[in-house]
C-alpha cells in the first residue's frame, strides 16, 4: 500500500493568529512520510496483522508499503523507543507481547494523567481548542454510526491524545504518547462487542460535555472512570 502526499495530521488544529491587516492565516501541521509510515504499522499491529511476539519482515512489509529499508527501520526504530516493538539482534523487529500486569499497570497510570491532563485543559484551553475537541467527537460519533471500527477506534484515540495536549505539560504528553502507543493493540481488539462500544459512547458524550463547560472536577471523575471500565472492556484480550 504506498503513501499518498502528505496529509493533514490527526490533529487538525487551525490556530487563528489575526495580523495587522485583520486577515487570518491558518497554521496546519502535515505528516511527514516517517510519521505515515509509523501510523500505518500501528495500525497493522492493532489490528492484529502483525501478532504479538511475532517478528516484522522488513523485505516483506517494505515492499508492501513500496518504501525503501530506511525509513522503515527508522520507523521501526521509533515504534521500538515507544514500546510497541522490540529490536532483537539477528532478528529483527519484534512485536511486544504485553502480559495482562503490563497491562493493569500501564492503566492505572493512565487513569491518573488523563484525569489530570482534563483539569490542565480546562484552566488552559482556548474555546477554539475545545470547539475542535467537540468537532473531533461528531467525527467519531460518524465513524460509529457507519460502523467504522478502526476509523472510530483512531478518532477515539485522537480526542484522548488531544485532550492531553491542551494541558500544555511536555511530559505529561510525552508519557501519554508512549503508554498510548503501547496498549493500542489490546484496545483496539476490546472494542468489538456493540454493548461496551455503546457505552464508551456514552462515556465520551459525557467527557465532551463536562470540557465545553470547563468543569474539571467532572471532566476529571469520568476520565477517570472511563480508563478504568475500559480495562472491564478488554481484559479478556489480553
Amino acid at each position: 500500500m504506498p503513501f499518498p502526499d502528505p496529509t493533514v495530521t490527526d490533529f487538525p488544529e487551525a490556530e487563528q493568529h489575526a495580523s495587522s491587516g485583520g486577515l487570518r492565516r491558518f497554521v496546519i501541521e502535515r505528516q511527514t512520510l516517517h510519521d505515515r509510515i509509523v501510523a500505518r504499522i500501528r495500525d497493522m499491529i492493532a489490528q492484529g496483522e502483525f501478532e504479538p511476539g511475532a517478528r516484522i519482515h522488513e523485505v516483506r512489509l517494505g515492499e508492501m508499503l513500496e518504501i525503501s529499508r530506511t525509513p522503515l527501520r527508522e520507523a521501526l526504530k521509533y515504534l521500538a523507543s515507544e514500546g510497541l516493538v522490540e529490536l532483537v539482534p539477528h532478528r529483527g523487529a519484534i512485536v511486544r507481547k504485553l502480559t495482562r500486569k503490563d497491562v493493569h499497570d500501564m492503566l492505572s497510570v493512565l487513569a491518573v494523567l488523563e484525569p489530570f491532563a482534563g483539569q490542565l485543559a480546562c484552566e488552559k484551553a482556548r474555546d477554539t481548542q475545545i470547539g475542535e475537541v467537540r468537532a473531533m467527537h461528531y467525527r467519531m460519533v460518524a465513524h460509529f454510526e457507519r460502523n467504522e471500527r478502526l476509523q472510530y477506534f483512531n478518532a477515539n484515540q485522537d480526542i484522548h491524545s488531544y485532550i492531553v495536549k491542551l494541558s500544555d505539560n511536555q511530559t505529561l504528553i510525552a508519557t501519554h504518547r508512549s503508554l498510548q502507543s503501547q496498549l493500542k493493540r489490546v484496545r483496539f481488539m476490546g472494542s468489538d462487542n456493540p454493548a461496551e462500544w455503546q457505552e464508551a459512547l456514552a462515556e465520551h458524550e459525557a467527557i465532551i460535555e463536562h470540557l465545553c463547560a470547563r468543569r474539571k472536577s467532572e471532566l476529571s471523575d469520568i476520565l477517570r472512570r472511563h480508563i478504568e471500565n475500559s480495562w472491564d472492556r478488554f481484559k479478556s484480550h489480553v
